[in-house]
C-alpha cells in the first residue's frame, strides 16, 4: 500500500464508529440507487419507446380503417344505384357517423407535423367524398338528369377517391417508417436497460464487497482482537495497546488496558486489605466474629469468640453454632435466626448463651446474610457480644426505678395525708381567729389577727396548692373536660382577680377577639385556677400604674390560643429555664408580696391534664406574656353536644 493509501486508511479507521457506520451503510446504498435509478431511466426510456410504436399502429390501424370505411360506403351507393334497395345504404350509414370519430382518434395521437398536414388533407377528401356519395344516394335526382349525369358523378367521385387512397398509402408509408424507427428505438433502448441491469447488479454486488471490506477490516477485526484482550482482563493479566487508532474502539482499547492496571493494583490492595481485615478480626478480643455455612456450621473464627465462649478454634470449626444456645431454645431459636437473616438480610437478638464450661451469659448478636454477585446464599456472618454486666446493671436500675416508683407515691400518700391532717386544725384556727377579729376593737390587736388570718389563708392556699401537685403526681387528679366558651372563663377570672390590682392601681383590658364564639375542651373549674394564676402573677410582678391583656385567638383550624400580657420587668432569659419548677418564685427579691412558688407548676401541669399548652416569652417592649393553646370546639361538634371526659 503506498503511503498517501496508508494516510487514508488510518484517516478512515480513526473516524467515529458512527461516521463509519454511515460510510459503510452508504457507499453500497448509494451504489444501489445509482443502479435503480438508471434502471429507472432505462425502463421509462423503453416504455416510452414502446408506447411510441403502440400509437404507430393505432395510427396505422385507424388509416386503414377510413380506407375501409370509404370503400364500405362507396360499395354501399352503387349497389343502391344499381338495386334501388334502401337496406345496401346501411354500410354508408355507419361510415358516414364513423368516419369524424375515427379521423380525431387517429389526429389525437399524430405528433409527426407532417403526418398531421397530410392527415388534414385526408379529412377533406373524406368529407368531399361523403358529399359525392350522399349526391348519388338522391338516386332520383341523378336519374332525372340521364345517364351522363350519373356517370359523370361517379367519374368524379372516382377521381376523389383516387386521390384519397394515394394520400392513406403516403400516410401509411410513412406511418411504416416511423414504425421502423420507433421500432429500432425500442429495441435499442430494451438493449440499453439490459446493460444497465446487468451493470447495476455489478455495482451493487461491488458495493456490497466493499461494505464487507470496511466492515471486516475496520469493526470485526479489531472487534475479536478486543474480546482477546477482554479475556486476558478476565484472567487478571495485563492488556498492552496494540491499536493504534483513535476512534471509540481505540479508546476502548486504551480502557481496558487502563482497566488492567487498575485492576491489577487493586486486586494487589485487595489481597493486602484482606489481610488486613483477617488480622483484625482474628485480633478482636471483645467480639466473637465468626463466618457460618448456609446450614450454620462454623467456618472461621476469632480471638474474641475463643474468649466469649471459651471454644478454641480447632474445637469448634465445622459444629452447629446452635451448641452455644441453652438445651430448652437449642431446638427453635437458631433456625428462627437464620431464617429470619435470609428473609430480611440481618437480624439481631439477645439472649441467654452456654459457654464450653456451661456457665451461662447474656449475648447480643448479630447474623447478617452473605451473598454472592448472582444472589445466591454463601453463608452468614455472626457477631456475638457478651453484655452480661449491661443486663445485670439494667436490672438493678430497674429495681431502683420500681424503688424510686415505690418512694414517690409514698411521698405522694404522705403529702396526701399531712394536707388532709394540716387543714383541719388550720381551719379551726382560722374560724377562732375570723370570730376574736369580730370581738376586738383596739386597732393593734386587729391588725395582729388579721395577720394571724392572712397567714392561715397564705398556708391553707399553700396546702390546697401541694395537694394538688401530690394528686398530679399520684395520677389522681380527675378533670371534668367539655365544651367550655373561652370568653366567659376570661371574664370570670378578671372580675376575681380585678380586687388584687387596687394597691398598684394596675388596669386589667380584656381584648375581643376577631373570631367570636370560641369554645375550647377544658374542666372549667382548674381553667379558672390557672387563669387566676397567671392573672395573679400579672399583677404582682407588674409595674405602678401598668397594664395586663387578656386576648384570645383562633390557631388554625384545631387550636385556640390565650394570651396574658403584663408591662412588668419580664424574666431574665437564664432564669426561664426554671420557670415552672415547684417552690422556685422567681423575682420574689424584688417585691414583698406573698406566693407559694406552686401556682405556674401547678398550672402547666393542669394544662398539660387537659391537652393543652403553656409556654412563656418576654414582649420586645418590655414585660411578660405567658400563652395558653388548648383544643378547640368546633360549631359541629357543639352541636351536637360534647360529652364529659373524664381525664387523669
Amino acid at each position: 500500500m503506498t503511503v498517501t493509501g496508508r494516510r487514508r486508511a488510518l484517516r478512515f479507521a480513526d473516524l467515529p464508529l458512527r461516521a463509519k457506520g454511515i460510510i459503510i451503510i452508504t457507499v453500497p446504498l448509494a451504489l444501489l440507487l445509482a443502479a435503480l435509478a438508471s434502471v429507472f431511466v432505462a425502463d421509462r426510456q423503453s416504455r416510452i419507446a414502446e408506447d411510441q410504436v403502440r400509437v404507430t399502429l393505432e395510427i396505422q390501424s385507424g388509416i386503414q380503417e377510413i380506407h375501409a370505411l370509404i370503400a364500405e360506403a362507396a360499395t354501399a351507393v352503387r349497389g343502391y344505384l344499381l338495386t334501388g334497395r334502401a337496406d345496401f345504404l346501411d354500410p354508408f350509414s355507419r361510415a358516414e357517423d364513423r368516419l369524424p370519430v375515427v379521423l380525431d382518434e387517429v389526429s389525437g395521437r399524430l405528433r409527426d407535423q407532417e403526418q398531421k398536414d397530410r392527415l388534414d388533407r385526408i379529412r377533406a377528401l373524406v368529407e368531399a367524398k361523403v358529399d359525392r356519395l350522399q349526391l348519388l344516394k338522391q338516386a332520383d335526382i341523378l336519374r332525372a338528369g340521364g345517364r351522363e349525369d350519373l356517370a359523370a358523378k361517379l367519374i368524379e367521385g372516382k377521381q376523389v377517391l383516387d386521390v384519397l387512397r394515394q394520400e392513406i398509402d403516403a400516410m401509411n408509408r410513412r406511418e411504416a417508417d416511423l414504425l421502423h424507427a420507433r421500432t429500432e428505438a425500442a429495441d435499442r433502448v430494451r438493449t440499453l436497460s439490459r446493460s444497465l441491469m446487468i451493470a447495476a447488479g455489478f455495482l451493487g454486488f461491488a458495493g456490497a464487497l466493499v461494505a464487507v471490506f470496511l466492515f471486516s477490516a475496520s469493526i470485526v477485526r479489531r472487534v475479536h482482537a478486543l474480546k482477546a484482550q477482554a479475556h486476558r482482563l478476565a484472567q487478571g493479566e495485563v492488556v498492552t495497546v496494540a491499536d493504534p487508532f483513535r476512534d471509540e474502539l481505540g479508546s476502548l482499547e486504551q480502557g481496558l488496558e487502563d482497566a488492567s492496571v487498575l485492576l491489577k493494583k487493586r486486586e494487589a490492595d485487595l489481597t493486602e486489605s484482606e489481610e488486613r481485615f483477617r488480622q483484625l478480626v482474628e485480633g478482636v478480643s471483645d467480639y466473637g466474629i465468626f463466618g457460618l455455612d448456609p446450614d450454620g456450621l462454623v467456618v472461621s473464627w476469632n480471638a474474641g469468640a475463643e474468649r466469649i465462649t471459651g471454644y478454641g478454634a480447632d474445637e469448634i470449626v465445622g459444629q452447629h453454632f446452635s451448641r452455644f444456645y441453652p438445651a430448652q431454645t437449642r431446638d427453635i431459636f437458631p433456625a428462627e435466626e437464620l431464617s429470619k437473616a435470609t428473609l430480611n438480610g440481618r437480624t439481631e437478638a439477645e439472649g441467654w448463651r452456654v459457654r464450653k464450661d456451661g456457665s451461662r451469659f447474656w449475648s447480643h448478636v448479630v447474623v447478617t446474610a452473605l451473598h454472592d454477585e448472582t444472589g445466591r446464599l454463601r453463608g452468614f456472618s455472626k457477631i456475638t457480644r457478651d453484655i452480661t454486666e449491661r443486663k445485670q446493671f439494667e436490672e438493678a436500675l430497674l429495681a431502683a426505678r420500681e424503688d424510686a416508683i415505690r418512694a414517690s407515691n409514698a411521698k405522694s400518700e404522705f403529702l396526701s395525708r399531712m394536707s388532709h391532717e394540716l387543714r383541719t386544725p388550720l381551719n379551726a384556727v382560722l374560724g377562732f381567729a375570723q370570730l376574736l377579729e369580730m370581738d376586738l376593737t383596739d386597732a393593734d390587736s386587729r391588725e395582729s389577727v388579721a395577720q394571724i388570718l392572712r397567714a392561715g389563708r397564705h398556708l391553707l392556699s399553700l396546702i390546697d396548692e401541694v395537694l394538688d401537685m401530690a394528686r398530679i403526681e399520684a395520677g389522681r387528679m380527675d378533670l371534668a373536660v367539655e365544651a367550655q366558651p373561652v370568653a366567659e372563663v376570661i371574664d370570670e377570672a378578671v372580675s376575681l382577680a380585678k380586687p388584687l390590682c387596687g394597691k398598684q392601681q394596675i388596669r386589667i383590658e380584656v381584648l375581643e377577639p376577631a373570631e367570636p364564639d370560641l369554645t375550647v375542651f377544658a374542666d372549667r373549674r382548674r381553667l379558672l385556677q390557672v387563669f387566676l394564676n397567671l392573672l395573679s402573677n400579672a399583677v404582682k410582678y407588674n409595674r405602678h400604674l401598668g397594664t395586663v391583656t387578656v386576648s384570645h385567638r383562633a390557631m388554625g383550624e384545631d387550636r385556640i390560643r390565650i394570651e396574658v400580657s403584663d408591662t412588668g420587668a419580664g424574666i431574665p432569659a437564664e432564669r426561664v429555664a426554671r420557670l415552672f419548677t415547684p417552690f422556685d418564685r422567681l423575682g420574689a427579691e424584688r417585691i414583698s408580696q406573698e406566693g407559694t412558688g406552686l401556682g405556674l407548676a401547678l398550672s402547666k401541669h393542669l394544662i398539660d391534664a387537659m391537652g393543652g399548652v403553656l409556654g412563656f416569652s418576654n414582649r420586645p417592649e418590655g414585660g411578660a406574656t405567658f400563652h395558653i393553646d388548648l383544643p378547640r370546639v368546633h360549631a359541629v361538634v357543639q352541636e351536637a353536644g360534647a360529652q364529659d371526659v373524664a381525664v387523669s
